[in-house]
């Protein structure tokens, strides 16, 4: 019995030897604690980015060189607060027209103006109103310096061709080029009645430079002289002296502004009877001719 015992101590010893020399178990290792690191700022969230892709304002400004008004839109795509103007080139409005509806300048060369003068000249309108004025003439009395029947009809009708043609190329071409003055009326549709009405009486002594700048109306106060004394050369029945040329060029200026006013107050009616170039004329040739009006 005794042998037993010490056989199983003798078995044990080893065991209990090995058991003492491992360390206790304590559980899984904890990592150990990262340092703090100071705060980094994030960038901005994308949803919190302003985008500039957006119209911020369409508004009508002053119109831009082609004589029409334009918009301008404030567009902020690329670079906050950059605005850009939208225009109508000034290429895309023709220049062969009597008067614009603005004060904005249509600048033209001479080749642009002696092709305005020419179509102010033959536009149907203009010539449908020579026709109709030398009828008017003629039926009302036969006996005058023209002639009566179709002779005088067709004669009225040549000379008042001639006449128009004339005035067209001293003012709207020749004097227009060479002291480069703009040809057209430009109206003040948005101004008041009587700031209208002050700016047709005196467009007949200021007018504006090809490039809007203020300037003597040159093209009225010499075209009235020189065309006088030309119709004193070849207009049958016009005293040629000299109180009668004065007397002509003094009520072509004070006529002037008639045309002037038409356009301005009633642009639809300007546009199809050039008045003082047909009536006024005609006025002016009954009176130097001493015949009834």
């Amino acid at each position: 019995m005794a042998m037993r015992w010490l056989l199983l101590f003798a078995l044990l010893r080893p065991t209990a030897n090995i058991l003492a020399q491992e360390p206790a178990t304590v559980g899984p290792a904890q990592p150990a604690p990262a340092r703090p690191q100071p705060a980094t700022p994030l960038p901005d969230s994308p949803g919190a980015v302003k985008t500039y892709h957006q119209i911020i304002a369409v508004t009508t400004p002053p119109v831009c060189k082609s004589g029409e008004p334009s918009t301008i839109i404030t567009d902020t795509t690329v670079t906050p607060h950059l605005k850009t103007r939208s225009c109508t080139p000034a290429s895309e409005f023709s220049p062969y027209q009597r008067f614009l509806n603005s004060p904005a300048p249509l600048p033209m060369t001479s080749r642009q103006k002696g092709l305005l003068a020419i179509h102010d000249v033959i536009d149907p309108a203009n010539l449908f109103t020579l026709t109709a004025n030398a009828g008017f003439v003629i039926g009302i009395d036969s006996h005058t310096a023209y002639g009566p029947g179709w002779k005088g009809f067709g004669r009225n009708i040549g000379y008042g061709l001639t006449q128009d043609a004339t005035g067209e190329f001293i003012s709207t071409f020749a004097i227009d080029s060479i002291l480069h003055q703009d040809p057209h009326y430009h109206r003040s549709p948005q101004a008041s009645i009587p700031r209208r009405f002050l700016h047709a009486i005196s467009h007949t002594v200021i007018s504006q430079h090809d490039d809007g700048t203020p300037m003597p109306n040159y093209s009225t106060l010499l075209t009235y002289p020189i065309s006088a004394e030309i119709s004193n050369l070849y207009v049958p029945g016009v005293a040629v002296n000299g109180p009668s040329t004065v007397k002509r060029v003094i009520i072509g200026y004070a006529s002037n502004p008639i045309d002037d006013l038409i356009t301005e107050f009633l642009p639809d009616l300007a546009k199809r009877v050039h008045v003082h170039a047909v009536f006024a004329q005609q006025i002016l040739n009954n009176i130097s001719s001493g015949q009834p009006m």
